[in-house]
């Protein structure tokens, strides 16, 4: 049924491409500037490379209370979020899919600063998703921007400081205690430009135990016109605070479906969160000089997080920095364009400590809290997030290079060839002294392994040669091969010194069509992985190991049509064949540890069909409504492929909105029909189920006016 609707799909695709090229007036034909895949403006359909841009228009019809609600309805882009603030789960075509929380294995910008870092975690906790024009999704290797991310990259474009028309203040209220306050103001002078921004959002998320989130961000930008371009800078300061909620086991889980509540969690460690303070600096100037233009960019971020995680409590008591430079340069020749340049980045991580956390309900505690000092018995639970013995003390620092150019050869009007690299080195150095951890064998805090000292240093290549070949002026054909190669993160590295970085190939062909009234985007493509990093268990702790292959193949088909007054259609499928090559997972097996061969069975998690469907509608009197649904298809739970969950189907949200002279009123209700299912289900190799519930239905009327 679900090969049936994708079938149709395509085939819908393919008549609006034929129906719109007779319709003519391609001159407004829909598509949206992309920058991300190769650093030039482009229209995306001249882009040779999957790619997907959500624009001013369709976020405007979105609450953005978090990243998560701009990348809905992108096929091949996984995305949910636990607590519904700043945190995501984000995967791209199966990179990022081992990441046990946040994001890996991505790039992700904003205006062209990274927001990842130089391991490759990324942050959201200071991106202000109010003040976001526009986002570009790249997927795969192949582009320039991405320093050592076979996922690709995500670029979020915040409004620029000398946009007038982007003044407004909002105001909005929600069920689950939703609250959201936002103000820019921002003035255009002779030469100068300065902006205000400052966003107050917050979460009680009462259906679940241990779900608050809050967060308060305020920024301001200014920008400076001189003789050649412009200089352009921000200083910006966020303080976030998140509860992160524990899984289910299935008793748990069936109360949940019947109620749509989560009085209590399975897990251990009930007590998870994220609590962080960041600053977070750059500027950038952009100058042209007759064909060359010039685009140097610093930044520099410094933060400080409580993070009480699986085990153990993370602060970094002295405050991370993260300085880096961009610089490059643009050379526009007759057969085309030059891009180069190079990339230095270096994260500070000085006196991390790690504490155990200070009181515990253990099997011989009879049910009372304890100290986990004096703790004996397995640990069953958490009494609170606060920090006890001290349990680690770590000095890190990773220092990144890259250097990148590539060449836009422009043969003919109907040619564009891309041929490039980026080419990377990561260096590692990180003391530790561990005096106690938990092992999660014995369920105890033990004694730790003392004094250690490791440094490594990655080197990561990535070519890319891709090509655009204009059909006609509403088709365009593509077709790209690109390497990319994966920096370990800093907990990957410590775990294992010896690994290497995986290497993911990407073969894709596709066909683009841009009309008046409509546009698609279709591809396939085959990506192996040599090199995979899995996760192996090893006295119960989890580690890591160069012992994967991975072969994975898809298609991917996205696509909107507009009609006469003012109705619009679209949806997205994905199909994904994700499977081990190559894979040897260590399983429990009476005292030891026994290795399965898991070659040939599909990598758990990423469903194999995912896609969706959006009716809207805006009349010129100023109303406007929109109706999206998503489906999620069934996946396996684990490496053996012993158990399946059905995934969830059409999961609705709906948006109503009215404008009238610069006032406008918004109603947002996620989740329509107040389905009550598990955002992801996995089991481990003993066999333990855990799910983890996504959001029953919530409601949010917002008021904004644009002045």
């Amino acid at each position: 049924m679900k090969k049936v609707f994708a079938l149709r799909f395509s085939t819908c695709c393919i008549l609006a491409a034929i129906a719109g090229t007779a319709w003519g007036e391609e001159a407004e034909k829909l598509d949206e500037v992309s920058i991300t895949a190769t650093r030039e403006a482009r229209p995306t359909g001249d882009v040779p490379q999957a790619i997907a841009v959500v624009g001013k228009e369709e976020l405007a019809d979105k609450k953005m209370f978090n990243v998560k609600e701009g990348l809905q309805g992108i096929p091949g882009v996984l995305v949910d979020s636990k607590n519904g603030g700043f945190d995501a789960r984000l995967i791209i075509r199966g990179a990022g899919l081992k990441a046990a929380y946040g994001i890996r294995e991505i790039m992700v910008l904003r205006d062209g600063v990274p927001l990842s870092d130089p391991d490759s975690f990324t942050r959201l906790d200071f991106v202000d998703t109010q003040d976001i024009e526009r986002i570009e999704v790249a997927k795969g290797p192949g582009n320039l921007f991405a320093a050592g991310s076979v996922g690709g990259a995500i670029q979020i474009m915040s409004r620029s400081v000398f946009d007038e028309t982007a003044n407004n203040v909002k105001a909005g209220v929600g069920t689950e205690g939703t609250l959201n306050t936002h103000l820019r103001y921002g003035k255009v002078f002779d030469n100068q430009a300065l902006a205000l921004t400052a966003t107050y959002r917050e979460q009680d998320n009462d259906w679940r135990y241990w779900n608050q989130f809050d967060t308060t961000q305020v920024s301001v930008k200014h920008g400076l016109i001189l003789a050649k371009g412009t200089l352009e800078s921000e200083i910006s300061y966020s303080e976030a605070n998140m509860q992160l909620p524990g899984g289910m086991d299935k008793t748990l889980y069936d109360e949940f479906v019947k109620t749509g509540e989560q009085t209590a969690t399975s897990e251990a460690w009930k007590n998870s969160g994220r609590y962080s303070k960041v600053w977070f600096f750059n500027s950038k100037y952009e100058a042209e000089y007759g064909d060359f233009t010039f685009k140097p960019r610093f930044y520099y971020n410094t933060w400080y997080h409580y993070h009480p995680v699986t085990g153990i409590i993370n602060e970094t008591e002295d405050w991370v920095s993260n300085v880096g430079t961009d610089i490059e340069g643009q050379w526009k020749h007759r057969g085309g364009t030059l891009v180069g340049g190079l990339t230095v980045r270096q994260e500070r991580t000085p006196d991390s400590r790690k504490y155990m956390y200070a009181s515990v309900i253990t099997t011989t505690s009879h049910g009372a809290c304890v100290s986990s000092a004096t703790a004996t018995g397995r640990i069953l639970a958490t009494c609170s997030d606060a920090k006890g013995t001290l349990a680690e003390i770590d000095d890190a620092t990773n220092l990144l290079k890259g250097l990148f150019v590539q060449e836009s050869w422009r043969p003919s009007e109907s040619w564009i060839v891309d041929v490039g690299m980026r080419y990377d080195a990561v260096d590692f150095e990180d003391d530790n002294t561990q005096i106690k951890k938990y092992d999660y064998a014995t369920g105890k805090y033990v004694t730790g392994d003392g004094v250690s000292h490791s440094e490594k240093t990655f080197h990561l290549p990535a070519p890319k040669i891709a090509a655009t070949y204009k059909i006609n002026d509403a088709l365009s054909l593509f077709a790209m091969v690109a390497r990319a190669s994966q920096i370990p993160s800093q907990s990957e590295f410590s775990s294992n010194p010896g690994l290497e970085a995986p290497v993911s190939t990407n073969r894709e062909i596709g066909i683009k069509g841009r009309g008046k009234n409509w546009e698609f985007d279709a591809s396939v493509y085959s990506n192996p992985v040599e090199k995979e990093i899995v996760q192996v268990l090893n006295g119960g702790l989890t580690e890591y190991a160069n012992a994967g292959k991975t072969d994975k193949k898809g298609l991917e088909l996205a696509g909107r049509i507009k009609f006469e007054g003012g109705w619009e259609i679209g949806g997205h499928y994905a199909y994904s064949d994700y499977t081990y090559d190559e894979f040897e997972e260590l399983v429990r097996v009476g005292a030891g540890y026994v290795p399965m061969d898991r070659a040939g069975n599909r990598l758990p998690f990423v469903p194999e069909h995912q896609y969706g469907v959006f009716v809207g509608w805006k009349s010129p009197t100023g109303w406007n409504v929109k109706l999206s649904s998503n489906s999620w298809g069934e996946y396996w739970l684990d490496n053996a492929n012993t158990e399946k969950y059905d995934g969830w189907e059409w999961i609705t949200n709906l948006s109503l909105g009215y404008e009238l002279k610069g006032h406008s009123l918004t109603l947002n209700v996620d989740n329509l029909f107040d389905e009550h299912y598990a955002a992801e289900v996995k089991k481990d190799t003993a066999g333990k189920v855990s799910y983890t519930a996504a959001s029953p239905r919530t409601v949010m009327l917002t008021y904004r006016y644009t002045f």
